[in-house]
């Protein structure tokens, strides 16, 4: 690779990390062409952008970009790189499913809006609600109160009814 292609690749993955919430790393070794394939199908579903580059430019792009230097120890072997946007709870999760069925694809670090994440933690981070079940947690909350209310209206409702059939009830007798 001459210098005018390294300099495009730092550019390249200098574009990704701009454009990213959530940069993850993991050892893909071990990972065969099949399981990388059914992976990468996943990431799409989810809005992932996973790429392979070699650690050197990869190094290179953080250290210009800067905040990211909790990466460096973590650059060796084979380094994948997993890019998200505002969905970054659903890649811990596929991380943790393939690591713990297939025993590869092994969890380095992260930076979550620039807050680093060690390998360590990726039980907690796979634990995270998503946005979708943090969103349906407060829908249900707001609903609750009127459901409620809706419950006491119509108690208030049938306790009328009742004391009216009742009143004409005695008065009948």
């Amino acid at each position: 690779m001459n210098k005018t292609e390294k300099q495009e690749s730092v550019a390249e993955i200098k574009e990704v990390i701009s454009n990213a919430s959530a940069i993850f790393l993991v050892d893909y070794k071990g990972v065969n062409v099949d399981n990388i394939n059914k992976l990468r199908k996943e990431f799409i579903k989810e809005g992932i952008t996973y790429k392979v580059f070699k650690n050197s430019l990869a190094k290179r792009a953080f250290a210009e970009i800067g905040g990211f230097d909790k990466f460096n120890d973590l650059l060796v072997g084979m380094t994948g790189f997993a890019f998200v946007g505002e969905n970054f709870v659903s890649l811990p999760k596929i991380i943790k499913k393939q690591n713990d069925e297939k025993k590869n694809f092994e969890f380095k670090g992260c930076y979550i809006d620039a807050q680093f994440f060690g390998a360590d933690q990726l039980e907690t981070l796979s634990k995270m609600p998503t946005k979708e079940e943090i969103m349906s947690g407060i829908i249900g909350s707001i609903a609750a109160p009127a459901s409620n209310l809706v419950g006491v209206v119509s108690a208030l409702h049938r306790d009328i009814v009742s004391i009216v059939d009742q009143i004409s009830k005695q008065k009948a007798a």
